[in-house]
């Protein structure tokens, strides 16, 4: 079986085990695939943890779930010196950021020096702890959950470590025909007593589909394409004087890379050896919707940052 083929078998696997939450799969592929970290956002229940922890179930990975909270410690994250009274040493335990997988839940619900320790975990792929400086493993990748429902006694997080998301996913209720499908599967799952699916593939065949990825055409239109988008949302004014009113800050160059490296992995997840402006339109709002500050007219005006995106959409042309 090739390595696109196997991808496909866990793309057709992890969506029976996440129904209803097409796009949240995705994403979390498509940032497999793109080496980066996923920002997920939406309501209790909606299968953000079972997503994450049914992936890491088919993949033979590590998998840690970090329950943020308002009296965690950075070295709950990173670990820390203890000592070994039988050798008189301290020797260095390791903590849950050392897995592959790392599920930050409800990652604004942490004050901001445990913030800047996954921070730096997530940009530096390292952790300094001891006065030494540890690698994290080659594989690694932190999916953070955020609840836009409840804001008291939470710490928003600052531009800086947003932008260190890849993507910003959001994610919404499933229709009737999903949910029904989701009661049938709980309830099935409940009476054989197991969730587990078997497919294990080697952290061999993930280092292989990124370099497949990489190797994913990219025209040099749509290169340009992606830059005018970018460049966009920091001169909207020059496309739109309402729009330039609505834009306080616009994305950094990470947008740019972002966009270059998600629209490859689509692309391969489709099946197809280049990408098409049609990739770079679906992942335009997730890559950019948390790198957009909006202005406080914009805000007191109910603006959202998707509307801003979709409109910066039809106004940017491809050359």
């Amino acid at each position: 079986m090739t390595v696109h083929a196997s991808f496909l078998q866990l793309h057709q696997q992890l969506s029976r085990a996440v129904i209803g939450q097409q796009l949240l799969v995705e994403r979390l592929l498509v940032a497999l695939l793109a080496d980066g970290h996923l920002l997920v956002e939406g309501a209790p229940g909606l299968a953000k943890t079972r997503a994450i922890q049914s992936l890491a179930e088919q993949l033979d990975v590590s998998f840690q779930r970090i329950q943020f909270t308002p009296d965690l410690l950075p070295a709950d994250l990173t670990g820390s010196e203890v000592f070994n009274a039988q050798t008189s040493k301290f020797a260095f335990r390791p903590g849950p950021v050392f897995s592959h997988f790392v599920l930050a839940d409800e990652i604004n619900r942490a004050p901001a020096k445990v913030q800047s320790a996954l921070l730096e975990a997530m940009a530096e792929r390292q952790v300094s702890v001891g006065g030494k400086t540890r690698p994290l493993p080659e594989i690694f990748m932190v999916m953070a959950t955020q609840n836009p429902l409840e804001q008291e006694g939470t710490y928003a997080l600052p531009e800086a470590q947003l932008d260190r998301f890849l993507l910003h996913t959001w994610v919404s209720y499933p229709n009737a025909a999903d949910e029904l499908a989701i009661m049938r599967l709980v309830r099935g799952e409940k009476s054989t007593g197991t969730n587990k699916i078997a497919l294990q593939l080697p952290q061999s065949s993930i280092l292989e589909a990124r370099k497949a990825v990489q190797k994913v055409h990219l025209a040099e239109p749509l290169e340009k394409y992606i830059v005018d988008l970018v460049q966009a949302t920091r001169q909207a004014g020059r496309y739109d004087e309402q729009l330039g009113r609505y834009i306080r800050m616009g994305a950094s160059p990470r947008a740019s890379l972002a966009l270059d490296s998600c629209s490859r992995a689509l692309a391969w997840l489709k099946g197809r050896a280049e990408v098409l402006p049609e990739d770079i339109q679906q992942l335009a709002p997730d890559v950019l919707r948390h790198r957009l500050l909006l202005s406080y007219e914009a805000d007191a005006e109910g603006v959202r940052v998707d509307a801003v995106i979709q409109r910066l959409l039809t106004l940017v042309a491809l050359a």
